[in-house]
């Protein structure tokens, strides 16, 4: 299936376009929004300093050395008519175990008390699904991924925590993510992982790339531990 699938482009600096492909977000988006970030890519070529897809736009930053505001309008014009959505089976699934606990996972009661669920059922349920990323930002190796269930979904804290350990795993809305190094939060946070996001990132290699699929899996304390997890409870509570 092909389409002309931009909705608006708007200018966000005077060397960067904003590309808005939808207003809501849906998994199924993602086969668009990697399609255009190829076919934008291949279409800039050395005329593309960045470009950053997320939810449902991509944020394009161009040399304006090389290229007019309206002359990159149109080559955005011409590069996504016609568009056809990936394959998206074709992202990585990455397997991150979790260790889910109250005191490393504060808001595990919360959570659980809203969905009318007890913790091992939201457990269960935050573990049975292949969660999309979306976008990556916020730190280095931060995925924003989606759609957990309706039942789960928690508005963020209305007072940030000031330290979110590594590897906190949390919920806000209907989005789940890991915290890739200690950093200000206010997600609900669930339990621990000790994938090391960080570090991947920092070598330029970041473990998750829109598109790809992630699958949480509750592991005990002991396994945690014995691959080096730090089980230093969270230190503040909302």
């Amino acid at each position: 299936m092909k389409a002309n699938i931009e909705k608006s482009i708007e200018t966000a600096a005077m060397d960067a376009l904003m590309v808005r492909l939808f207003d809501a977000i849906d998994e199924a988006n993602m086969a668009w929004v990697i399609a255009a970030d190829q076919a934008l890519r291949n279409a800039f070529g050395s005329m593309l300093i960045d470009l950053v897809p997320s939810y449902t736009t991509l944020l394009l930053h161009y040399d304006c050395q090389q290229l007019t505001h309206s002359e990159a309008i149109q080559l955005i014009h011409k590069a996504l008519s016609g568009l056809t959505p990936v394959d998206t089976q074709a992202g990585e699934l990455h397997d991150i175990p979790v260790w889910y606990d109250e005191s490393v996972g504060p808001e595990l009661p919360l959570v659980a008390k809203r969905a009318g669920l007890s913790i091992d059922e939201l457990i269960e349920q935050h573990c049975n699904h292949d969660y999309c990323v979306f976008a990556l930002g916020f730190a280095p190796g931060y995925g924003f991924m989606g759609l957990v269930d309706e039942s789960l979904a928690t508005p963020r804290l209305k007072t940030p925590r000031r330290k979110v350990a590594a590897g906190s795993v949390g919920i806000a809305d209907r989005q789940t993510a890991i915290y890739p190094l200690l950093s200000p939060g206010g997600w609900n946070i669930l339990g621990r992982t000790n994938v090391p996001l960080f570090e991947h990132a920092k070598r330029g290699e970041p473990l998750f790339r829109p598109g790809d699929k992630v699958r949480f899996r509750a592991i005990s304390r002991e396994e945690f531990a014995a691959d080096g997890g730090d089980t230093t409870p969270m230190e503040e509570r909302p």
